[in-house]
């Protein structure tokens, strides 16, 4: 009896070491899916989404400015003051946000069509106009087609 026990105990280890080595290999990440399922909430962080356009991002923005200004108005509201036009204030907002630039940002933007004008030089093509490139680039950054 103590000598099947061994061989048992042998046999049973050797199938565990080739089924756990086989399991390990069949499995392409096996940690990677340690974590999933339906409750999972980043189940879908593998798939590759396309980066939202600058339309799109001055769209949501302008949604969001626009919730905000709507909470103001019912917080006003509730404590008897007048409410403000929500569309106008929308429009100075922006309006304001589209004049003001940061110098930084300026000058930075600046030293990079200088910097593409120097390519385009070595290159053989004539230069971009330096300013207007500037003012091009600012609204590009700002979600302005």
């Amino acid at each position: 009896m103590q000598d099947a026990f061994v061989i048992v105990l042998v046999v049973v280890l050797i199938g565990a070491v080739v089924a756990a080595i086989w399991a390990g290999l069949a499995a392409r990440n096996p940690y990677g899916q340690i974590g999933r399922g339906g409750l999972s909430l980043n189940e879908d962080a593998h798939l590759r989404r396309p980066a939202p356009t600058a339309a799109v991002l001055a769209a949501e923005r302008e949604d969001e400015i626009r919730q905000m200004l709507e909470a103001r108005n019912v917080r006003r509201a509730g404590r008897g003051q007048e409410p403000i036009d929500v569309e106008a204030e929308l429009a100075r907002l922006l309006e304001a946000r589209a004049v003001a630039h940061d110098p930084g940002l300026v000058a930075e933007v600046r030293d990079l069509v200088v910097a593409r004008n120097a390519r385009r030089a070595r290159a053989g093509k004539p230069p971009l106009d330096v300013e207007e490139e500037v003012a091009k680039s600012l609204r590009e950054l700002q979600g302005e087609p």
